[in-house]
């Protein structure tokens, strides 16, 4: 990679999701007197009647679940709801990084809260944009309530760039560009390209938790959201609110299980986050259980790895030989297993009335599966 295209794809990341920082807190805990108006710290509830809609992002793990159920426990008025999901391999045919199920849970997830579901992605997803050589990144393209919208990239601001390696593990999200490029400025975009955000007061809902990380542990609760234009001609209010990121994990599992919600499958296969299946911060245990029940899934990982001389880990070790340096997890949800591979969503999204609601295998664990 030439110098300039090295800075090419910082500055996209830097340049194109303007502001990002006003969504993250990477201070100690601020003095309240200095903090900027319609930011707190903490704001474990707020006056929710006050917003003509509430999107709640979707990932289809227990954080994002345990908003909605926040949501409801606190009364929200449920027709003001929409639910969005990225998709971070994109709707053109990877299957690089995520659960092949994934798109099929969701939706019958939103069908069960009787909510809409909005998808959205990044065009060749994360596969594409990591193939990116001497080129523009792909549009977004966006689902809304009056159809499908295409945006496209503005190529006059930047020169094209190359990435041609795995995003890192770094907390920074220039180097660990799979959140920034297929979910944040996917989120953002969505935002600030319709109408119906304009002269409105949103609430923009996601599932951060302090006890996830220290980095984590300083971010605000409520704050306005880096695309907010409350006081600008536009009109468009929108709150970023992290309802459960005072929450331990007990209480989000407690919270899942008052609403009789079957765990998601990475959890019940021994997973103890539900980002994607092969995640870059995946542990080697966890690249053992992937080598083990899904070899499919780890040897284009590991094969991208050697094409570009560049491994995820830290340790410069392919994640097939990283995988040898642990032991598998012994699934015995057979269920789980069976649908961890397919495309259709065939589980239960409630547990069965004539079932006792079961703690998955990966609840408390300490193996490494997400963002930090």
């Amino acid at each position: 990679m030439n110098p300039s295209a090295r800075f090419a794809h910082q500055f996209d990341d830097a340049v194109i999701i303007p502001a990002l920082g006003q969504q993250l807190n990477f201070g100690f805990e601020p003095d309240p007197i200095a903090q900027a108006v319609g930011t707190y710290f903490d704001a474990p509830a707020i006056d929710l009647d006050g917003y003509d809609r509430i999107v709640v992002c979707a990932s289809g793990g227990k954080d994002s679940i345990a908003c909605l159920l926040t949501l409801i426990e606190q009364g929200v008025d449920m027709s003001v709801i929409e639910l969005w999901h990225h998709r971070v391999d994109g709707n053109e045919g990877s299957t690089l990084m995520d659960w092949s199920f994934i798109d099929s849970y969701m939706t019958q997830f939103a069908q069960a809260f009787n909510l809409p579901l909005y998808f959205s992605w990044l065009k060749g997803g994360i596969e594409g944009e990591m193939l990116k050589q001497d080129a523009y990144s792909q549009p977004h393209i966006v689902e809304t309530p009056s159809g499908i919208i295409t945006l496209d990239r503005d190529t006059t601001r930047n020169p094209p760039a190359t990435r041609r390696r795995f995003p890192q593990q770094s907390a920074n999200l220039a180097t660990r560009w799979c959140s920034s490029a297929a979910k944040i400025d996917v989120g953002r975009r969505a935002i600030t390209n319709q109408d119906r955000f304009l002269g409105s007061k949103t609430l923009f809902v996601t599932g951060e938790r302090r006890a996830e990380s220290s980095n984590r542990s300083k971010y605000n609760q409520l704050e306005p959201h880096a695309v907010d234009r409350r006081n600008g001609r536009l009109g468009r209010h929108v709150d970023a609110w992290r309802p459960v990121l005072h929450y331990s994990e007990q209480q989000v599992w407690e919270l899942i299980e008052r609403f009789r919600i079957e765990a998601p499958v990475p959890y019940k296969l021994g997973w103890g986050r539900s980002s994607c299946m092969t995640c870059i911060y995946n542990s080697p245990a966890i690249w053992a259980t992937i080598r083990k029940y899904f070899p499919h899934r780890a040897r284009p990982i590991a094969a991208y790895e050697d094409e570009f001389n560049c491994t995820i880990s830290r340790q410069r070790i392919n994640v097939i030989d990283l995988s040898a340096t642990a032991e598998a997890f012994q699934i015995t949800d057979m269920d789980a297993l069976m649908q961890a591979d397919k495309h259709e969503y065939t589980l239960p999204i409630f547990t069965p009335e004539d079932r006792k609601w079961q703690l998955p295998p990966g609840a408390f664990g300490s193996e490494g599966c997400g963002s930090v």
